[in-house]
């Protein structure tokens, strides 16, 4: 095992690094600061391995964002100040030697990248070395076990993924090439995914890929039928494979809704078993169209973000993803401020539908805001517990049915109106849908309109 020392301290080397590609990042940017620009692309501080080094790039970082001179001096001094080094005379002479043992700043991204590479292999070390432990304790399950070792690699993977600027005639370009599949032949692989409710689509365009979309409404508006219904209509119109996660219904219960809907056949009567001989038929004719369809369920309770990366991996193929509810999701870590809690989950859910490069849709509960006011329709600042909800989503669907609030006095009966509140991609505005709440079925209201 190699030993070195800096001033007094000593330091072993227990993981991976390059001692020389760190000091010449330093020293490179000690000796020409205009350089820094181009470290702070492609490192942060936790990618150097001594300590000290993390802390005198912490220095870099802060005087390079509070825009003040970088510079031998202006750093030693910022460095002295940070008593980095037990003596001021051990840091400028580490400084020194910093400045001294690189020529020039000509290599410093290939410095860069050298220090990087040794940061990611010692990540994938402390990752093995973490499975190995959790693997040795005999309580720890499998499948959370395997959970947990595809995320970490996962993080360690997406970490490496870095972008950079892109000219404007190379982003028109790519423009161009898109806009030349949408209007060919093949449009429909490249256009977002339809909701199967064709008035709705023509407002959102679509389930475009990587759009965090919201459904949110009081309990008893069907909030989780129109999800089931879009994940009908894209499994079974579009072909597509959609995954679901309930955190409120069994996967039995989600299958009877799938089942009531496309059979035509009353919820209570299969809740019941009350069937004739002519349902059975209708569920036999269902079951054969739902068995063909590539409708995943996840029933898991309290899931996190995480975990459902680990299983939406494991799909390989995935084209919607839809969670009911946002409400009852655990952040997987102790926050004890709730609202902190859900701004990071849905914040999370952006960067999942990023990553995963699909819509995601998840179902949101709404405040009693509505129950005080007259004519109970919601409004965006109902929504519950984190003004990050409406920040994070691209689209945010509210659903309202005056029917449910006045029964007899309700100009219009078995329509749900959904109030496209939010809309990033272009317009808002509501489009209203018609309900049927024997077979909690949406539908294109000129196709369905049940009014008494």
């Amino acid at each position: 095992m190699a030993s070195f020392s800096m001033g007094n301290t000593e330091y072993s080397q227990q993981m991976p690094y390059n001692l020389e590609a760190e000091q010449s990042v330093l020293g490179a940017v000690l000796i020409d600061s205009s350089c820094f620009p181009l470290v702070l692309e492609n490192l942060k501080a936790d990618n150097f391995y001594r300590p000290q080094h993390q802390q005198i790039f912490e220095i870099m970082v802060t005087m390079f964002n509070t825009s003040k001179v970088m510079d031998f001096i202006t750093i030693l001094d910022a460095v002295k100040d940070e008593h980095i080094f037990e003596t001021d005379e051990d840091a400028k002479i580490y400084l020194t030697n910093l400045a001294q043992i690189v020529p020039s700043s000509t290599n410093v991204e290939a410095y860069a990248k050298i220090v990087r590479e040794k940061y990611y292999v010692r990540r994938l070390i402390t990752a093995s070395r973490d499975i190995i432990d959790m693997a040795q304790e005999s309580q720890v399950e499998s499948d959370i076990l395997l959970d947990s070792a595809e995320q970490n690699i996962f993080d360690i993977r997406q970490g490496r993924s870095t972008s950079s600027f892109v000219h404007i005639k190379t982003a028109i370009t790519q423009t161009y090439e898109v806009l030349q599949r949408l209007s060919g032949a093949d449009r429909d692989n490249y256009r977002g995914i339809s909701t199967g409710f064709s008035s709705l689509d023509r407002v959102i365009t679509g389930l475009n890929k990587s759009d965090l979309i919201l459904i949110a409404a009081r309990p008893g508006m069907g909030k989780t039928s129109f999800a089931l219904n879009i994940a009908e209509n894209v499994a079974t119109k579009s072909n597509k494979t959609v995954a679901v996660f309930s955190l409120e219904m069994s996967s039995e219960q989600l299958a009877q809704r799938l089942l009531s809907s496309q059979a035509s056949i009353e919820g209570k009567s299969l809740r019941t078993g009350e069937l004739t001989g002519d349902d059975w038929v209708r569920i036999a004719m269902a079951s054969q169209v739902l068995s063909k369809a590539d409708i995943y369920l996840d029933d898991t309770p309290g899931i996190t973000i995480g975990e459902m990366k680990a299983k939406l991996r494991r799909l390989k193929k995935v084209d919607l993803v839809i969670i009911d509810y946002l409400q009852l999701m655990s952040s997987g870590r102790r926050i004890e401020n709730r609202v902190q809690e859900v701004s990071e989950i849905t914040r999370n859910l952006k960067i999942l539908a990023k990553e995963m490069n699909v819509p995601v849709i998840t179902l949101s509960q709404l405040s009693r805001g509505p129950e005080s006011r007259a004519g109970h329709k919601p409004m965006l600042s109902d929504l519950r517990e984190s003004g990050s909800i409406e920040q994070d989503a691209d689209i945010v669907m509210l659903l309202y049915r005056e029917d449910y609030y006045e029964r007899e006095e309700a100009q219009e009966h078995n329509i749900v109106e959904c109030d496209v509140a939010k809309n990033r991609h272009g317009e808002v505005g509501t489009v209203k849908l018609g309900w049927d709440n024997r077979y909690t079925r949406f539908a294109n209201l000129e196709l369905s309109r049940d009014e008494p």
